[in-house]
């Protein structure tokens, strides 16, 4: 039945698939599966793309170049891949016309997922919420944008399947519905390229439990004054659970030194002493362990179950991923880190930082918040890198705050990993947090990662160490 909404919504329609990436290409052979014969168009930026990659396709019309966007009105459904902006097109999308996989597989299955985003946390989230399920005996699946589109599982599900979707602002971004539990974890500045505005990409968020239906189940950070602006403004009347440090009339989670403990208002309903079963560093994690608990725990999962599935989960690569020590060094990659934020919380989360990597492609975030948490907690090494490592830089010998003691202005990632294990002391770390995105030099933030752990590896073998 679901999968016939699906089908129904496509059936008989002209349809534009807009973006031919990993979803793009995930929605083609959805449609072919079941429509050997209906036309569709495929309309790609990139002119690299022809025929021949789609087997001589007589029902396909292809799209390329910088026409790719152009009359996006004469069809009845634009399937949009998620990273496809409409911000700088010259005529108006009739927003009918728009649709995605997440906003159909959504409409077809909501009963049945989780959904999860936030600026930052939304893959490990996802991923312990999946791995505690599975852990549990649960049927479950993990999907999105963690790099599985949502149409390839749809054969793999039963009606007592719970898929975990990461979903990333842009997914959320042209809706109908939202899944039936929710979790938004954070909103920090981020994608405004995409979005033009910062309030746009806050509505974009909000959008993961703005179309569900009242009652249903949304987790959120209560911590965060946006999302409880959010929440307010359009009025979620929803069977919530609030997590972060304060308490709340209703049912909330709060992180007291090591133990994770629920109320229901004055209440205490269950407690969890993390102290010996996470090994996920920071207090940004111990608020998507809450997030992660509150839904599972809904669910209804043990606390023994609970803590048992988080004993046995590792942290994803590239988020406070620790490569190794070398030279009585220790290097963390944490190249995920796209925002300020994110590199104040890893700071935060190892305490010995003696050398620090920022810089990348520059989106025009402020940075004048990171500048004093590091004037006010001195890194003595840092290397500053790409157009947002620049910025940073002019930004920071213009400010009040004192500059590290060492400090490089380097492109080139081998050099800069000379620079840390050349100045950083014995039994201290070296972090790439960047704070930045990384595609003015490479092609994702896990490139970047990987190439990092690689000069490490090979500096340390070309210097014995």
């Amino acid at each position: 039945m679901h999968l016939d909404f699906i089908l129904q919504k496509l059936e008989g329609k002209r349809v534009i698939i807009l973006g031919y990436g990993r979803e793009g290409s995930s929605s083609y052979h959805f449609i072919r599966r079941y429509f050997p014969t209906m036309d569709i168009t495929v309309s790609d930026k990139s002119e690299t793309l022809s025929r021949e990659d789609f087997l001589g396709d007589e029902h396909l019309t292809l799209i390329t170049g910088k026409q790719y966007d152009r009359n996006l009105n004469d069809y009845d459904l634009i399937l949009k891949s998620p990273g496809i902006s409409f911000s700088k097109l010259d005529y108006l999308v009739e927003t009918e016309r728009i649709t995605s996989q997440t906003d159909l597989f959504l409409q077809a299955f909501h009963a049945q997922v989780v959904g999860v985003t936030g600026t930052k946390g939304k893959s490990t989230t996802s991923s312990l919420i999946y791995h505690l399920f599975k852990e549990a005996g649960r049927e479950t699946i993990l999907a999105g944008n963690i790099g599985i589109p949502l149409f390839d599982v749809v054969e793999r599900m039963t009606p007592q399947t719970v898929v975990v979707a990461e979903l990333s602002a842009h997914q959320l971004e042209f809706l109908h519905r939202s899944p039936d539990y929710a979790v938004l974890l954070n909103i920090y500045q981020e994608h405004l390229d995409h979005f033009n505005s910062f309030n746009n990409y806050q509505i974009a968020k909000i959008n993961i439990a703005r179309f569900q239906e009242d009652r249903k189940f949304f987790v959120y950070n209560g911590d965060d004054p946006l999302i409880e602006e959010l929440v307010q403004s359009y009025n979620l009347n929803r069977d919530r659970v609030i997590f972060g440090t304060k308490p709340h009339s209703g049912i909330y989670a709060r992180c007291e030194d090591d133990v994770i403990r629920f109320y229901n208002g004055k209440t205490l309903l269950d407690e969890y002493d993390l102290k010996d079963h996470t090994h996920l560093p920071g207090r940004h994690n111990y608020f998507n362990i809450m997030a992660a608990i509150a839904v599972v725990r809904h669910f209804g999962l043990t606390p023994e179950e609970i803590l048992h599935g988080l004993s046995s989960f590792r942290g994803l690569p590239h988020r406070l991923e620790r490569v190794g020590t070398y030279g009585e060094i220790t290097f963390f990659n944490d190249s995920i880190s796209t925002i300020p934020e994110a590199a104040i919380a890893a700071l935060k989360a190892l305490r010995k930082v003696d050398t620090l990597i920022l810089g990348g492609y520059d989106r025009g975030i402020d940075y004048s918040g990171l500048i004093e948490f590091l004037g006010e907690n001195p890194i003595r090494n840092v290397a500053f890198t790409g157009p947002a490592g620049e910025r940073i830089l002019t930004e920071w010998k213009a400010s009040s705050q004192p500059l590290p003691e060492h400090l490089v202005l380097e492109n080139d990632y081998r050099r800069i990993v000379a620079f840390a294990f050349e100045h950083t002391a014995p039994h201290k770390a070296v972090l790439l947090s960047p704070a930045a995105a990384s595609y003015n030099q490479f092609k994702n933030f896990e490139e970047r990662g990987d190439l990092f752990k690689q000069y490490i590896v090979e500096y340390a073998k070309n210097h014995n160490l």
